[in-house]
C-alpha cells in the first residue's frame, strides 16, 4: 500500500505583528502549523534573525570575528549600519545594558540619544532592549517609545512589574510594538498577555519573550515551555498565546563559562570564539525548533548558520 501523507494545519494561528516600516518592515508569527512542519500548510512568513548590538559601543566585544566584522565602527549607531549588512540579518536589537543603575547608569537621555542614531542609521526595523531593571526599563522604554514614534519599533520587554508603564506608552501612547517578558512559564506567559490585553493592547502589538536560557544551563524548561505555549495556540485555540514568540539568544550564551573561560584556562576545550559560536548556533536552533518566531544573535559566523537553517527548512 503506497504511503499517504496526512497534513495536520490547524484551524487556529500565531497572531501577525509587523515591526518596522516600509519595504524592510518584517512580519512575525502568523503561522499555523508547528515549527518547520512546510509539509503540513505553507509558512508565509519565515523565523526571523535579529542582530544584538551594545549601547557600549565594539569595546563590549573581545572575539576576534566581531573585532572584524565592526572594525572601523566607532559609535553604535556606525555597528547598526555595518550590523545591517550581515548575511541574514532581518532587524537591529539595541541592548542598552549601559542603562542598568547597577552598572554604568547610563542616563536616560544619553540611551533615548542612541536610539535615535541607530533608528537613523538603518533601514532595518529596530527592537529596543532593556537593561532588566524594572524601575529604569519603565522610564526608559517609555521615553524611547516616544522619541522614535513613527518607526514602529519593538522594546523589550513589558514585565509584570512594569508592565503597565511599558505597555502604556509603547502601545497606547505612541504606537509602538511590545514584547511581554515572563520567566519561563506558560501559566506567566498567558497571565501578562492578558493583563496586557486589559490594558487595550491588542495581539497584533504583542509578541512574547516567554524566556530563555543557554543550551545545557536548564535549557530543557524553556524547551518545555515553548513547545506547551505552541501547543496552547494552535492545537487548543487559546487565543491569550497565540501571539509570536521572540528569544534574546545571545546574551545568555556569550555570558556563560563555555563562551568565556580563556584557552589558557581549559586547553582542553579548544579555541573559546568557536565555543561561543556552537553555544549560540545549538541554542538558536533550539529555540527556533520549540517555536520561537524570531532569535536575536551576535556573531556572523552563527547568523550564518542559522540563516541556512531557516532557508533549508521553511
Amino acid at each position: 500500500m503506497a504511503f499517504e501523507a496526512k497534513t495536520q494545519a490547524f484551524s487556529s494561528s500565531i497572531a501577525t505583528v509587523t515591526i518596522g516600516t516600509g519595504e524592510k518592515a518584517v512580519k512575525l508569527g502568523g503561522v499555523n502549523v508547528l515549527p518547520f512542519y512546510s509539509f503540513d500548510a505553507p509558512i508565509e512568513n519565515a523565523p526571523k534573525i535579529g542582530i544584538e548590538i551594545t549601547d557600549a559601543g565594539l569595546e563590549a566585544y573581545t572575539q576576534p570575528g566581531l573585532k572584524e566584522f565592526y572594525a572601523g565602527c566607532s559609535t553604535p549607531a556606525e555597528m547598526a549600519a555595518r550590523a545591517a549588512t550581515m548575511p541574514g540579518a532581518d532587524f537591529i536589537c539595541l541592548h542598552m545594558e549601559g542603562a542598568d543603575p547597577n552598572g554604568e547608569n547610563k542616563s536616560t537621555e544619553e540611551c533615548v540619544a542612541i536610539a535615535k542614531a541607530v533608528a537613523e542609521a538603518t533601514d532595518l526595523p529596530l527592537v529596543v532592549m532593556g537593561c532588566k531593571h524594572v524601575e529604569k526599563d519603565a522610564e526608559l522604554l517609555g521615553k524611547v517609545c516616544e522619541a522614535l514614534q513613527g518607526k514602529n519599533i519593538l522594546v523589550l520587554s513589558a514585565r509584570e512589574e512594569n508592565y503597565k508603564n511599558v505597555g502604556a506608552s509603547a502601545v497606547m501612547a505612541y504606537g509602538q510594538k511590545v514584547g511581554a517578558e515572563s520567566a519561563v512559564d506558560i501559566n506567566l506567559a498567558k497571565q501578562l498577555n492578558v493583563l496586557l490585553g486589559q490594558l487595550g493592547v491588542g495581539s497584533d502589538s504583542i509578541v512574547m519573550n516567554a524566556g530563555s536560557a543557554a543550551a545545557g544551563y536548564g535549557y530543557e524548561y524553556v524547551a518545555s515551555t515553548l513547545d506547551r505555549i505552541r501547543a496552547a495556540a494552535l492545537a487548543q485555540s487559546d487565543d491569550q498565546l497565540q501571539m509570536p514568540i521572540i528569544t534574546p539568544v545571545s546574551p545568555e550564551t556569550w555570558s556563560v563559562k563555555e563562551s568565556m573561560a580563556s584557552e589558557a584556562d581549559v586547553p582542553e576545550w579548544g579555541n573559546a570564539e568557536e565555543r561561543g559560536i556552537e553555544m549560540e548556533i545549538a541554542t538558536a536552533a533550539a529555540c527556533l525548533a520549540g517555536g520561537s518566531d524570531a532569535v536575536i544573535m551576535r556573531h556572523p559566523a552563527a547568523v550564518k548558520a542559522i540563516a541556512d537553517m531557516i532557508a533549508a527548512l521553511v
